[in-house]
């Protein structure tokens, strides 16, 4: 039986901040309890730090190493009960201490003096006191090196507080940091990322040679009038996160998406000499999963998603616009042509210009379609893609 603190709810709460319960020994608070013990001349000394059921020893003098805690109930459970220097001359006079265990038992104490630990907020976390086995009085310089002593062990259990927040806040900082760091790589490719990052602007740049794919869904808007809304919206997000995992597998870079348009490239950011080559791969395998995903909705008796896709080869420029909502685009007469290239090609086919086709034609088989006609270009000769050559 002990008395408890009017806020010991708040007060509990306000220990379990400082993360000190059950710790191991710092060299810190131990220089402060051996300094107690000396200046009071007693042979114990504590800084004790009063939990909900229990007292945890976080510093110990004169006490053996492996004792951390004791059940709560001490004479440091009356003294976080007022907020100045709690001092029992003798233990065994004092009605509230001599049925006490460590009175009546060992080790027998007769003398104790605590000072509460006050934090800021007012709740008393523990006691910063010393033991004696024989009644005595404290000089007045004592009380007062014990109340300073207290004080010293508070500022530093603030610190400990500090500490751990601003690692919590960092923490959480970081944490932000990457989800944002990740949603910015969802928009840009990772290069232009960190060009924004760390100049807060991305330079236009000119690519003399990109790879630029196309796709779209042949009568997606007839038959997105009839489809149900929730589930033509979850086969979109079906075929185009495939889309997405293809051509990161080939190294092509996403540009966006309309409706029911597909864009992508190769060779940007990062240019390479491959482009031509990895966009034809990408695009056979997209093709390849289109069938796959057609023949189970025939087994369904479901409609068909008819793809086109078209590739071209030539220069574009490159950069990002907007402020807010950042996008990574291209621009220029080979985006027109791929374009072309798509809207003149064959559901389920993929249609090649001549530039692609001249540079890719010793790995792919390949077939001339005719030509189209092309705005301010005149005609323009068209290829279909077949297959990979053996």
């Amino acid at each position: 039986m002990y008395p408890v603190p009017d806020n010991e709810v708040e007060r509990v709460a306000a220990v379990e901040t400082y993360h000190v319960a059950d710790t191991p020994p710092e060299l810190q608070y131990d220089d402060i309890t051996e300094l107690a013990a000396q200046i009071c001349q007693c042979p114990i000394g504590l800084i004790n730090i009063i939990a909900d059921k229990h007292e945890w020893l976080k510093s110990k003098y004169g006490l053996p190493p492996d004792l951390a805690c004791v059940p709560r109930g001490t004479a440091c459970s009356i003294a976080i009960c007022q907020s100045d220097l709690l001092t029992v001359p003798d233990l065994t006079q004092d009605e509230r201490f001599a049925n006490q265990w460590y009175v009546k038992g060992e080790p027998h104490f007769r003398f104790y003096s605590g000072m509460p630990l006050i934090n800021p907020e007012g709740y008393a976390l523990g006691t910063v006191c010393v033991f004696g086995f024989e009644p005595r009085q404290l000089t007045f310089d004592q009380s007062e090196s014990l109340r300073r002593l207290s004080r010293q062990t508070m500022a530093q259990l603030e610190l400990r507080r500090k500490i751990i927040e601003l690692s919590g806040a960092r923490r959480a900082l970081e944490s932000e940091k990457a989800r944002s760091d990740e949603l910015l790589l969802n928009i840009l490719p990772a290069k232009i990322a960190d060009e924004l990052k760390t100049r807060n602007e991305v330079e236009p740049r000119h690519y003399d040679s990109v790879t630029i794919m196309f796709t779209d869904f042949k009568g997606f808007t007839r038959f997105a009038e009839a489809a149900e809304p929730r589930t033509l919206v979850n086969d979109l997000d079906q075929y185009f996160s495939a889309f997405d995992e293809i051509i990161e597998r080939h190294n092509l870079e996403k540009l966006k998406t309309i409706g029911d348009a597909y864009m992508c490239a190769g060779g940007l950011p990062e240019e390479n000499r491959t482009h031509p080559v990895d966009a034809c791969r990408a695009a056979l395998e997209i093709q390849e999963f289109m069938a796959r995903a057609n023949r189970q909705r025939e087994k369904m008796r479901l409609p068909r998603w008819e793809l086109r896709i078209g590739l071209h080869t030539g220069s574009v420029m490159a950069g990002v616009v907007g402020r807010k909502k950042f996008t990574y685009d291209i621009w220029g007469d080979a985006v027109n042509v791929a374009a072309r290239m798509e809207s003149n090609g064959a559901a389920g086919r993929i249609a090649l210009s001549e530039s692609t086709y001249h540079r890719v034609k010793d790995q792919f088989e390949c077939e001339h379609h005719g030509q189209i006609e092309a705005k301010n270009k005149g005609l323009l000769d068209m290829y279909f893609l077949n297959r990979i050559k053996s």
